[in-house]
């Protein structure tokens, strides 16, 4: 389909060139549809057959939903040197038309690709084959135009010949009586086509011989065809553009060109190209009307345009080249009032992560940055989006991953383009934190203090100050003895909590070492209220060794622990307790058991 092949090749244009001015081109990001490739891809041949044919036909599984493909075929994984992205439209075979290299690891790269602009065509994994070993010569073939017995041929024809299976260069041979050579006999390698340098005889019956050849030998045995020439015909003109006139400017992203008519042309070759010496958009494709519709050209570009006509007698000799320029766009752009580049995409700030508290949903977010208008998509875990807002606010009770777009709009009264910038978002619920219990230790002459804390959030620590700093790591190490406040703080805005560290005086009744060996003196560790102190009693005592295993609990009232778990002696070292009053407040700490 034609429309399809300038689209996919107006798709592949490289760095802008805007007269004398190189620009780095905005890669825009491609929003993949719900299409997967097939498995396997290949059909003839299977992925890891050998011995295949050289000049066998490649089909693949078509896939539903799909409106064309695009087939590269090498020598390697994604390789592209045999064939390189070839599009089929909706054809599911390809036969390549000079074959494929002879005892040879043949790789075939299969790409969904879609018309529409916004979804990104998909290519499928390479899968591999192998072809044969070739023994013998190529068959042999005969000119395919001019047809054998073609009269009032033109002097200025082309010749081309039918591809020979496995034959890896040909000879032509073509005389005016039969089996001559007087006017070519040329080796010209593996090509299925020549143009002869010079016009050929006119009003004569030429003989023509096409050898096929390969490593093994050549055809042998051939039968030459023959054609008659007629008389030298007229070269048509020349032809100029009508829309857009040459070097105008702001010319639409989808133009609809037309050139003037030229009396004797049979049709008109176009190339377009994003500069004097290339052909990206067009490629010599020939038109038998002198109109033709262009879909997406890029923005802010000057494409370089030559017209050809051509008849029977050949192509017009001369034409110049001719340009124009499409509309500004997003830029990057030279504006001659500022002397600077312009690009109208905006800056975006938003963060990779927001986050909701709870108790406050739902989340209502603000677009930062300055721009002519937003969209907020919703990303489904398949892929899929969904458009939730078009406004500079967005409603967020969900959590998940969004995309959010700013844009600006460019000024062009013809046709204003839209200048998005995007990226995509976590969004995460949070809560205030809870302080399950602050737990003491040993660190040496000071204190080690762990807060551990219950919630959902992504907290963080300080000590003696709301203010901060803030630390991640929720242990306190190297702490001076005495009271303190611990502060936890959920990063994402849920808010802050404290609590207070055990008071020294209210930690005063747990000895701080006890020798449980029988003598009669500090032979249980238990605690004893101090004489004045209004303090709550306490409850329940707990006591830990050093990895935090639970060992026994010791019950108010008791003589208290005698140094043993399961019956057995535990060796001398530091223990911890944890021990809560009757007003529910904890208290912990460390002591020694000494042998």
């Amino acid at each position: 389909m034609f429309t399809a092949f300038h689209y996919l090749l107006s798709r592949n244009i490289p760095v802008m060139l805007k007269k004398l001015l190189f620009y780095t081109a905005l890669l825009l990001g491609c929003i993949m549809n719900g299409q997967e490739c097939p498995s396997p891809v290949l059909i003839n041949p299977l992925a890891g057959a050998v011995d295949v044919p050289v000049n066998t036909t490649i089909r693949w599984n078509p896939v539903t939903g799909v409106p064309g493909y695009i087939i590269s075929i090498g020598t390697s994984p994604m390789g592209t040197e045999i064939l390189d992205n070839q599009s089929v439209g909706s054809a599911t075979a390809y036969t390549p038309p000079m074959g494929l290299p002879e005892v040879t690891q043949i790789y075939v790269t299969i790409t969904l690709f879609f018309f529409e602009e916004g979804v990104a065509d998909i290519s499928c994994a390479s899968e591999t084959f192998r072809t044969e070993d070739v023994s013998v010569p190529p068959p042999c073939i005969s000119l395919s135009f001019p047809a054998d017995g073609a009269q009032d041929v033109n002097v200025g024809t082309n010749l081309r010949w039918p591809y020979s299976p496995s034959a890896t260069g040909y000879s032509l041979q073509l005389g005016t009586s039969p089996g001559a050579n007087d006017v070519i006999d040329l080796d010209l390698g593996n090509v299925l086509s020549f143009n002869p340098p010079a016009d050929l005889p006119e009003n004569t019956t030429l003989y023509a011989r096409v050898i096929a050849r390969n490593e093994n030998g050549q055809a042998s045995g051939c039968v030459e065809s023959s054609f008659t020439t007629g008389a030298i015909a007229q070269l048509p003109g020349c032809s100029s553009l009508i829309s857009p006139q040459d070097e105008e400017t702001g010319i639409s992203l989808t133009p609809t060109l037309e050139w003037e008519a030229v009396a004797g042309a049979e049709g008109y070759r176009v190339t377009i190209g994003n500069s004097p010496f290339t052909a990206e958009i067009l490629d010599g494709v020939r038109f038998f009307t002198n109109s033709s519709a262009i879909i997406n050209l890029e923005a802010n570009r000057t494409f370089f345009i030559t017209i050809i006509p051509f008849n029977e007698a050949g192509e017009a000799i001369g034409c110049q080249q001719q340009s124009f320029s499409t509309i500004l766009g997003c830029g990057p752009y030279f504006d001659p009032a500022s002397g600077e580049l312009v690009i109208l995409n905006p800056e975006i700030s938003l963060p990779d992560t927001v986050s909701f508290c709870e108790n406050e949903t739902p989340l209502i977010l603000e677009a930062p940055d300055d721009a002519d208008g937003y969209r907020w998509y919703r990303v489904r875990a398949n892929g899929q989006e969904q458009l939730i807002s078009e406004s500079e606010l967005v409603s967020l009770s969900e959590t998940g991953t969004y995309r959010y777009e700013a844009f600006n709009l460019s000024d062009d009264p013809v046709e204003p383009a839209s200048c998005p910038t995007s990226k995509e978002f976590e969004v995460v619920s949070s809560e205030l934190p809870s302080i399950r219990s602050l737990v003491l230790g040993e660190d040496g002459q000071n204190i080690s203090i762990r807060v551990e804390v219950s919630g959902i959030g992504d907290y963080e620590y300080a000590l003696d100050s709301g203010e901060g700093p803030f630390q991640d790591n929720p242990i306190f190490t190297g702490v001076v003895p005495g009271p303190h406040t611990i502060y936890v703080r959920d990063k994402n805005g849920c808010g802050t909590v404290s609590a207070q560290v055990n008071e020294p005086d209210l930690a005063e009744g747990f000895p701080k070492f006890f020798s449980p060996n029988q003598d009669g003196i500090n032979d249980y560790w238990q605690f004893s209220p101090v004489p004045g102190l209004d303090a709550a009693p306490m409850e329940s005592i707990r006591i830990y060794d050093r990895y935090g295993k639970f060992l026994v609990q010791v019950l108010v009232g008791s003589p208290g622990w005698d140094g043993t778990y399961n019956g057995r002696p535990l060796p001398g070292g530091t223990y911890w307790y944890k021990a809560v009053d009757t007003e529910m407040k904890t208290v912990s700490g460390y002591f020694t058991l000494k042998r």
